[in-house]
């Protein structure tokens, strides 16, 4: 009797978290069995990722065997697949579109229940409250383990898939989420559904393997890491660096990440005359990027929608201040002692920011850079919220 991990895609470059958290729990418990629906549409860049994709099995790397599953269960199973129509359809009607997606969240459950069953999993957990908590949800409507999900949002509230949550939450065991800001939006959705089913467990990072440093003097570089995307903003970070060039002509900025917006940023850098000062370096491994940081003044994510980004709290454990907006659960960690706030969308604003950073004292960046560490330290240790997840998970088994 153990429980195990349903994923829609693991691992994956921007998921570090999760297997912070597997990892931790593995240690003090048993081989935990990973599943996932398909494998990272990215290329793994740490030995560590491409050591978890070993570990996991994966829905969609046999598809007709997946399909094969169904009518087996509705032979074996008639109850059981009755139970599971009877949600599907509930789960289609709450978001009135994909009706091929929500058959073949069936068929995954179909695969799922068999895998769990052979693994003697008896709970099941898993990661937003998306396309795998349904998945988890039709599983156990088939008769499979009970499941449980932790809710990150922001995107999992917005209207494709906000209807859905009722249904996840009131047949889950429990539900997790990582920040104050979370559970709210859960109890405000599913208002008595939710009642005594939620918990804040944060996610986490390895703090030990984090080193802090006294912070850098100016000619140091800004670094933003992230997805290129609109909702990270970077677009709005190049508005407002044209507007600090003039009075910082040596300023360095470094964009970590790839994404759909890259072409969009690099004319716009172009336009703007800012080749000197930015450049874009594409995706780096996690090492790298703990190195970059490392190097870097402050770290300057403004973005107009996030959770909580993994960033934030690796920024601030290495002792490098953070320029963020006070989005979702972003000011349960980022405060005016850490970092710097901005709205989001607010280029003069951004500026002004990015202007303090640059010429704040030593004594001020001193003082942001201990702050920054204990308050990671305090609410992000991920060694510590992973047993309390642990903790959560054991009392379903």
């Amino acid at each position: 009797m153990r429980f195990g991990y349903f994923l829609n895609m693991y691992p994956a470059t921007s998921m570090t978290f999760i297997r912070t958290e597997i990892t931790a729990i593995e240690a003090q418990y048993s081989n935990i069995p990973r599943y996932a629906i398909r494998r990272s549409d990215q290329p793994l860049v740490t030995v560590e990722d491409k050591h978890e994709q070993a570990k996991t099995r994966y829905i969609l790397d046999s598809p007709v065997k997946t399909v094969w599953h169904v009518f087996e269960e509705a032979i074996r199973n008639p109850a059981g697949m009755a139970r599971a129509l009877s949600s599907l359809l509930a789960l289609y009607r709450s978001v009135g579109s994909r009706p091929v997606a929500h058959m073949a969240y069936l068929a995954e459950a179909v695969t799922l229940k068999r895998w769990a069953k052979q693994d003697n999993v008896t709970h099941l957990h898993t990661h937003f409250s998306t396309n795998s908590a349904a998945v988890t949800l039709l599983c156990r409507r088939l008769g499979g383990p009970t499941y449980s999900f932790t809710a990150h949002g922001p995107n999992e509230f917005y209207d494709d898939n906000r209807p859905s949550i009722p249904l996840k939450v009131e047949h889950a065991s429990f539900v997790s989420c990582i920040s104050a800001y979370c559970e709210a939006k859960i109890h405000e959705i599913c208002q008595d559904l939710s009642k005594d089913k939620t918990h804040i467990v944060r996610c986490g990072i390895d703090i030990p393997s984090f080193t802090a440093t006294p912070p850098l003097g100016p000619s140091a570089p800004l670094l933003c890491v992230g997805r290129l995307c609109r909702e990270k903003a970077q677009i709005v970070t190049v508005e407002a660096i044209s507007k600090v060039v003039a009075n910082h002509p040596n300023l360095r900025f470094q964009f970590v990440g790839d994404g759909e917006d890259r072409g969009v940023i690099e004319r716009r850098i172009s336009e703007l005359g800012l080749q000197g000062q930015i450049s874009l370096v594409g995706w780096k491994s996690q090492e790298d990027v703990r190195r970059l940081i490392s190097e870097a003044r402050a770290l300057v994510l403004p973005s107009f929608a996030e959770g909580l980004p993994i960033v934030f709290m690796e920024a601030l454990a290495l002792g490098r201040p953070v320029v963020a907006t006070p989005v979702a659960g972003i000011p349960e960690l980022v405060t005016p002692e850490c970092g710097w706030l901005v709205e989001p969308g607010d280029v003069d604003g951004l500026a002004n920011a990015i202007d303090n950073v640059l010429t704040a004292f030593p004594q001020d960046m001193n003082a942001k850079s201990k702050t920054g560490r204990a308050r990671v330290e305090q609410m992000h240790d991920g060694n510590e919220n992973a047993l309390a997840l642990a903790g959560l998970l054991k009392h379903q088994i």
